[in-house]
């Protein structure tokens, strides 16, 4: 008869979650699905706050990515006050975007999916964790623990404090950086630079060549993608015009602004996570290779960009289109992408250290409240992050809607995990190293379940399984 194997909980993950396996008669996978098992709903409890509260209300939505959320949300005031940012103050923004991109990028190699490399899946778990890392690799770990400690403390230095910051506000940014505190930060950049130098060379020597055949059978499906681009092609992690590829390649570029008119949500029963879906080649579908199917994170930015526009990151992303192709399809590829932009990303801490603009005490501008609507878009280390806030002539919010990364990438995850389940479990035969393999299919997402849960019926889900004194499942009750 069939079975069901439940993996509860997805470990190294942020958030929670829960994997179900349904097997057939004959022991092989005939489903899978991702079981997101928190809620958390946002948007509906700022409905009816001043919007300027927003950059600091949106934090305590993620502890792990706090940043991304600050600077979404405060673009998005940008665009409700009707103000353009100083270049400071942009600058500002950006450069702490990129060392909070290093400090979360430090941590999914190294932290979260690290162990599945360096003491391999099959590893028993009790080892296949942080510390099984620092036992395989002390010192590096010592190296990793230095910079990630050496990033929050540079966005301390920048903006008061690393977590929950409140820095970014509307109209630019609150606090100018003095001169002594860039050349404080210059050496600590340099550092990060040269961690990041280091991370790409050991992965393309010691980890990616060793796991060539998992990466190319593991997960892999096909789909679009989703990134941020400048106007001449080039990847920008801040700001913008979305390009939506598709999977032979060509593509829909569209201001943020209209994001309703190439983005459509859906909602499953089964999960607390929406299912958006690519509008001009819908409807959805959950189904690889589906039309409407697309990707953001780390492997959709590679794709999508022309170009990066830093000297290293660039020479990069060559090698890794001559090895790959445009667009990659693999999902553990996002790992190599990932660290592409960790390199990109200390580049560009690097540049703005350096810019003597970065220490003028222009960093913001005046704000008057208006009935308004405002969309800000970033590029969170987990994709495509996307706040839309509708204010009254108080300032008042009245409407609020986020389309978080995660949120965006949950077809592809369920669809990756299915796959690398079919592919590994036949005859009804597995062991843990096998279900840690089907996982890798998720945290090679990087997935942030904390910011993803939104119900957009608000009701909430209940499922009770009534068992008799044998164990016999008398009813199951369904809110």
């Amino acid at each position: 008869m069939g079975k069901t194997i439940t993996i509860q909980p997805v470990s190294r993950i942020e958030g929670h979650a829960k994997v179900t396996i349904q097997l057939d008669d004959d022991g092989n996978v005939s489903d899978a699905r991702v079981n997101v098992i928190e809620l958390r709903g946002f948007e509906k409890f700022c409905v009816g706050k001043p919007v300027e509260e927003m950059p600091r209300i949106t934090t305590r939505i993620c502890g792990v990515c706090p940043w991304s959320h600050h600077l979404a949300s405060a673009k998005t005031t940008d665009a409700v006050f009707g103000v353009q940012p100083t270049p400071t103050g942009e600058k500002l923004r950006r450069l702490c975007n990129a060392i909070a991109y290093m400090e979360e990028h430090i941590l999914h190699f190294y932290i979260l999916a690290g162990p599945d490399f360096v003491m391999g899946p099959d590893a028993e778990p009790a080892v296949r964790n942080v510390i099984g890392m620092v036992g395989a690799v002390p010192e590096i770990a010592q190296r990793v623990v230095k910079v990630r400690h050496m990033c929050a403390k540079m966005l301390e230095m920048i903006a008061g404090k690393s977590i929950h910051p409140a820095a970014a506000v509307p109209g630019g940014f609150s606090k100018p950086m003095r001169e002594e505190t860039r050349k404080a930060l210059l050496p600590m950049a340099e550092e990060a630079l040269e961690l990041a130098k280091f991370t790409i060379q050991f992965a393309k020597e010691s980890i990616f060549p060793k796991y060539l055949d998992v990466v190319k059978t593991v997960g892999t499906i096909t789909s679009g993608f989703l990134g941020t681009v400048r106007h001449d092609g080039a990847m920008d992690l801040y700001d913008g015009k979305g390009r939506m590829m598709y999977a032979d390649g060509s593509y829909d570029e569209f201001a943020y602004d209209d994001y309703m008119d190439y983005i459509g949500e859906h909602v499953e029963p089964w999960t607390y996570l929406k299912f958006p879906y690519a509008k001009k080649k819908g409807p959805f579908a959950l189904e690889d290779n589906a039309p409407s199917l697309y990707r953001v994170n780390s492997l959709a930015r590679i794709n999508v960009c022309d170009f990066i526009p830093t000297p290293l990151a660039q020479k990069e992303l060559e090698e890794f289109r001559a090895n790959f192709g445009r667009p990659a399809q693999l999902t553990l590829l996002y790992h190599w992408a990932r660290l592409i932009e960790l390199l990109h990303n200390a580049e560009l801490a690097a540049q703005f250290l350096h810019d003597p603009d970065i220490t003028s005490r222009d960093t913001r501008v005046a704000v008057t409240p208006r009935a308004a609507r405002g969309v800000g878009v970033v590029e969170a280390p987990r994709g495509t992050l996307i706040h839309d806030y509708t204010t009254d002539d108080d300032g008042l919010l009245t409407h609020v809607n986020l389309i978080v990364a995660t949120c965006q990438n949950n077809s592809a995850i369920n669809l990756s995990v299915k796959q690398a389940a079919q592919l590994l479990i036949k005859n009804g035969e597995y062991d843990q190293g096998t279900l840690n393999t089907v996982e890798m299919a998720i945290r090679a997402y990087d997935p942030c379940l904390s910011c993803s849960t939104h119900r957009m019926d608000g009701r909430l889900p209940i499922k009770v399984d009534i068992v008799g004194p044998d164990g016999e499942l008398i009813e199951t009750l369904v809110n």
